[in-house]
């Protein structure tokens, strides 16, 4: 049972997922609350994370750092999804059990799942055909990690819960455009072709200086501003968006996110989850909102909450990645969990978040 001042090690505190849960357990009272940055802490250091580990004594552990990024991202750069993924779990995981962690909540991702699972994906569809090839590394990474735990639950009587969430959004998102997600990265895309189709040069350099673009920031001239945002399909009269906008996908509040992690923590054991399954396979919970939109509605909705006049193209020789992604929440509802925050209010709440960053 955890207590109030309970020793809670968050790891990966201060990124989208991490600081949501960070805010959530102190909101809810929780004291004793331990986060590194990548500066004090580097994860894939073995003997850095064996000494942490001896020096905080943690009694429970959070594992929300991760390696993680966009389509574009993913098939760039395979081998540090794979590489860096397993080297994060191997030792946190690993020095969680050395030390008797009570209690660990490993967080994962529904890109686990095949590219043709039924829809909604149930937890039982793990494994059962092949993965969706552009996110491969990144999938394989996390399936090991959840695995991990499943096998210490099952031969050394842990009790760790692996969770599955689906497309996350929200505060502290990364809007960076070489790496981000769907939608941090649309709403960033929106945004910048907003400012240049109305000749706001100022917002853009604004915009620029806070988060660069492949070096170029907001002191850079007009022409080496526009070339570099014709990459990313941002025109003075038109945006040009990846793929065909057909692939349908779920997305969920980060904020909601931490509120089901920290529910899990506070009531869920792995006997709740792994109950008479005489596998004992499928422990993982999703997590989601069990609510679905296109890619294209996404963009109309963005577009709407910009208010960005221009014309949105889709450039078809682009990947689209899984078709179709909805999770299976039932298990999660059966648990006594449920989303609060709809799509129509986080798009505008969002967007609000980044456009309050960019202040000096």
């Amino acid at each position: 049972m955890m207590n109030k001042d309970s020793k809670i090690y968050v790891a990966g505190h201060r990124g989208l997922v991490g600081s949501a849960i960070w805010r959530n357990l102190e909101q809810k009272g929780y004291s004793r609350l331990v986060g590194r940055t990548h500066a004090e802490l580097d994860l894939m250091d073995g003997s850095a994370v064996r000494q942490f580990f001896d020096d905080e004594q943690p009694e429970y552990v959070v594992l929300a750092a991760a390696h993680v990024g966009g389509i574009m991202a993913n098939l760039k750069y395979r081998a540090d999804f794979i590489y860096q993924n397993l080297q994060i779990q191997q030792n946190v995981i690993g020095e969680s059990w050395r030390h008797g962690v009570k209690k660990l909540l490993f967080l994962g991702s529904t890109c686990i799942y095949p590219r043709e699972a039924p829809q909604p994906i149930p937890e039982t569809a793990l494994l059962t055909s092949p993965l969706e090839y552009t996110n491969e590394p990144y999938a394989i990474a996390k399936i090991a990690g959840l695995k991990m735990c499943e096998s210490f639950n099952l031969q050394y009587g842990t009790n760790y819960i692996a969770v599955m969430p689906t497309n996350l959004y929200g505060p502290r998102d990364n809007f960076n455009l070489e790496t981000s997600h769907v939608m941090p990265a649309m709403i960033r895309k929106m945004h910048l072709a907003k400012m240049l189709n109305e000749g706001n040069w100022e917002g853009l350099r604004a915009d620029l200086d806070g988060r660069p673009v492949e070096g170029v920031d907001g002191k850079a001239s007009n022409p080496q501003i526009i070339d570099m945002l014709a990459k990313y399909g941002i025109h003075s009269d038109h945006l040009l968006l990846w793929g065909t906008g057909k692939p349908i996908r779920e997305f969920l509040w980060s904020e909601d996110m931490a509120d089901a992690s920290v529910y899990c923590l506070e009531h869920i054991d792995f006997d709740d989850v792994k109950g008479d399954n005489p596998d004992v396979r499928n422990c993982h919970i999703n997590i989601g909102s069990g609510v679905e939109i296109t890619i294209r509605q996404l963009a109309e909705l963005v577009q709407r909450t910009v208010a960005y006049n221009g014309r949105v193209d889709w450039d078809a020789t682009k990947p689209d990645g899984t078709l179709r992604k909805l999770t299976d929440v039932s298990r999660l509802h059966s648990l006594g969990w449920r989303h609060r925050m709809e799509i129509e209010d986080g798009v505008p709440a969002l967007y609000h978040w980044y456009l309050n960053s960019l202040q000096p």
